[in-house]
């Protein structure tokens, strides 16, 4: 291993795949960030500046947290917002804070071309070989999806498990397995012997349950502790999660189309997200969802742009929707106390549904 020790902010679960990237593809070695705490927060919100958002907190803080851990360069990628500006400003903040440690912003990458992005990482390892890189990078990617296929199900049958924490457990099992996967057989060996754990797992599921979908800003969406873990909150509810952001289809298989779908509400692009969360809203919304959660970081301007939309195919499809904005002081009781009004509304709505069916059927 070269005598660098990479990390990048902790989002979802992959830190297991990027784990995986730089070990076998970089030949350095990887600081898996701390999971993101309080402490988190306070470190990053204590160097921010008020202004910002709670992601570029979020992820200063993680920073500090990996720096803590021995990291001694550090990745920024950005994002498709204002986010994507963000990466000098942290670099200074850390200078200002005395931290000595090399700062790779690959800030839109969409825009630069792949040699341009071989050319940023290999500072990395300038002995590595691109052959030895493009070799890991099928594997990583191929992770990537399989992460995304699990984390899928488990969203959609937690709530329903017969035996408590039981995948959770397993889920935990995976990710630690997935640390130490070298090739594509053994990946894939590895993804069919848990798929089929997963499925093992006994659910008592009704037949015809709740179903929210999660739409909204991608890093609040991803990142739990921003969220106050709210897809464990709603499946502790006995609610079916649909959770259509993550790498795999927003990044690896973007949607094809998005403005022809969404043409009846919306003619322009909104930036960052919000083309995407209008177009999957109204997908879930045609489905016959019982409810929206729609999530978002105090003053994302995208996705405040989009929530006019939202509420008009809530009123076209008479389908609920429950606005989050998240920083650094929201309330957990006060999360909480809407979340659970939320759940009796749509509760009611659909055994007032119920009903109507049933007496419709007796009256024919």
């Amino acid at each position: 291993m070269a005598g660098c020790r990479v990390s990048f902010p902790q989002l979802g679960n992959y830190h297991a795949p990027l784990e995986v990237l730089f070990t076998m593809g970089f030949e350095v070695e990887y600081i898996v960030p701390p999971p993101v705490t309080n402490r988190t927060l306070a470190l990053g919100s204590h160097h921010s500046p008020e202004s910002v958002c709670a992601p570029f907190k979020y992820t200063l803080g993680n920073f500090i947290e990996t720096i803590e851990s021995g990291a001694d360069t550090l990745i920024q990628a950005g994002g498709v917002c204002r986010l994507g500006y963000y990466g000098e400003l942290q670099a200074q903040i850390l200078a200002d804070l005395g931290y000595e440690v090399r700062f790779i912003n690959l800030a839109g990458m969409k825009k630069l071309s792949p040699l341009e992005v071989y050319s940023r990482l290999k500072q990395l390892n300038p002995k590595v070989s691109l052959k030895r890189i493009a070799k890991s990078l099928p594997v990583v990617l191929k992770m990537v999806e399989y992460m995304d296929e699990v984390e899928d199900y488990i969203r959609k049958n937690v709530g329903f498990a017969c035996k408590e924490g039981l995948f959770e457990q397993t889920h935990a099992e995976f990710l630690s397995d997935l640390r130490t996967v070298r090739s594509r057989n053994y990946l894939d060996r590895m993804y069919r012997n848990y798929r089929q754990r997963f499925r093992n797992i006994a659910v008592s599921k009704p037949k015809n349950p709740l179903r929210v979908g999660i739409v909204g800003e991608f890093y609040t969406v991803m990142a739990p502790f921003s969220n106050h873990f709210i897809e464990k909150e709603l499946a502790a509810m006995g609610i079916v999660v649909d959770r259509w952001l993550n790498i795999s289809n927003s990044l690896l298989h973007p949607p094809k189309k998005i403005k022809e779908r969404v043409k009846p509400y919306t003619r322009y692009p909104m930036g960052a997200t919000s083309m995407a969360t209008i177009s999957r809203a109204l997908e879930l919304a045609k489905k016959g969802y019982d409810g929206i959660i729609h999530l978002k970081s105090f003053g994302c301007t995208p996705e405040v742009d989009a929530m006019p939309v939202l509420q008009n195919i809530s009123r076209d499809y008479k389908i609920p929707i429950l606005f989050f904005s998240f920083d650094t002081q929201t309330s957990e009781t006060g999360f909480k106390t809407r979340l659970e009004a939320f759940y009796d509304m749509i509760m009611t709505k659909k055994a007032s549904q119920r009903q109507t069916a049933c007496s419709g059927t007796f009256s024919r």
